[in-house]
């Protein structure tokens, strides 16, 4: 019974990016540093006559498992967009306001340390960026102390976020495209946009063309996560089961996706990518442009540019603080905005590599800045929500 609870709880999936991150750093401090080296940097090879995708393990999962993760993300981004929040303008200009404040101030805050630069003004994206499952995780220990409501201004930020993280991705991390490889990607596109004229609803045909999508935009210079997104939004708003019976709704399938990916690829993710030499690290390493600019943009820029924004907003009269909700728990949510771990250490291996030169896994002082100002975004978002929460009702389970 513990065990299923558990996994059934909304934390879960938090709790087990943690330990797996924390996991990474202690390899990556100890003597069994060169073995991780070398597991991320494990050969595997998908073979088909002349054709093949050779990447090591640390490639698999940063293209691969992540494309899956912005798929379920597009499948909620588009159920939003037709039925859900983000259907009513009215219901989303707080949280588009908010998201706004909470890529533009962080944004800026990275450049004014970085402008000198070209190089590393590259990674201004970095603190831009939300961890939905990780911030929601979060939530989820807090219980009833915290209002649906602001639960579900968190969780419609944090898409507005993605969706913008998307287009930062396509626009500013894309080098060296193939026009050959997106041709044939188009195919793809254009075959899933005809069965979606034609009414076709089996899953079956939509994943083959995802398929060939993704593997084009991998070859193609683009980043292949974006597959990923694209496929997502070709996906039918009812679909129907292998056993071609029972009508499921999009959002019925990305509720049947959501442990999975939620629960694998994220820790996965973390695994990989968190892995920081702590030796060599001092207070001047610390202070550099690149590590501050992150640091003080997840901690102080998120905090400060969705507060400020979401308050002047709500002052005009344009929106209302959500129901149940107090100042101070608009805080604590603003400040928990700052957890940007998973997201950000996937743009950081965007603008300044992954490191699979022979250095797999390299410490950079950007991941430890990372995961420093996602920690204290962590601590004190959940600091500010306790205190300043409603008791949990006993009455009632909690969330």
């Amino acid at each position: 019974m513990a065990l299923q609870k558990f996994f059934r709880s909304e934390s879960t999936p938090a709790i087990l990016l943690i330990l797996l991150a924390l996991l990474a750093i202690l390899l990556k401090n100890s003597s069994l540093a060169e073995a991780y080296n070398q597991l991320l940097l494990l050969d595997i090879e998908v073979r088909a006559e002349s054709f093949s995708i050779d990447k090591p393990l640390l490639l698999w999962v940063n293209d691969g498992l992540m494309a899956v993760f912005f798929f379920l993300v597009g499948l909620e981004l588009k159920k939003e967009v037709m039925v859900g929040q983000l259907s009513n303008i009215g219901n989303v200009m707080l949280p588009i306001a908010g998201a706004i404040g909470g890529v533009v101030v962080p944004a800026g805050i990275y450049l004014l340390l970085n402008y000198e630069n070209t190089l590393t003004a590259h990674g201004w994206a970095i603190p831009t960026a939300t961890d939905i499952g990780f911030s929601l995780g979060i939530l989820a220990l807090l219980g009833s102390r915290v209002p649906a409501s602001l639960k579900l201004f968190l969780m419609t930020l944090a898409i507005v976020e993605h969706l913008f993280g998307i287009l930062v991705i396509a626009i500013f991390y894309t080098s060296k495209l193939s026009l050959l490889t997106l041709s044939i990607a188009g195919i793809g596109f254009l075959g899933m946009a005809i069965m979606n004229r034609l009414r076709i609803t089996h899953i079956a045909p939509f994943l083959l063309c995802g398929i060939l999508v993704w593997i084009c935009f991998l070859k193609s210079g683009v980043h292949a996560t974006l597959a990923g997104v694209i496929n997502a939004f070709f996906i039918p708003i009812t679909i129907i089961k292998a056993d071609g019976k029972n009508h499921v709704h999009l959002e019925e399938l990305a509720h049947d996706l959501h442990p999975y990916v939620y629960f694998a690829v994220p820790p996965m993710f973390a695994f990989v990518n968190a892995g920081v030499i702590l030796q060599g690290m001092d207070f001047p390493t610390l202070t550099g442009s690149i590590p501050m600019g992150i640091l003080l943009g997840l901690f102080v820029g998120k905090q400060v540019g969705i507060f400020s924004i979401c308050w002047l907003v709500i002052q005009c009269g344009w929106a209302k603080l959500p129901a149940g909700c107090n100042w101070r728990q608009f805080y604590g949510v603003s400040v928990l905005c700052g957890v940007g771990f998973t997201m950000s250490l996937f743009i950081a291996s965007l603008a300044f590599g992954d490191g699979v030169d022979g250095s797999a896994g390299q410490a950079r002082a950007d991941r430890l800045a990372i995961l420093l100002g996602s920690t204290f975004s962590a601590v004190m978002g959940y600091l500010i929500l306790y205190s300043g929460g409603n008791k949990p009702n006993k009455e009632s389970p909690e969330n």
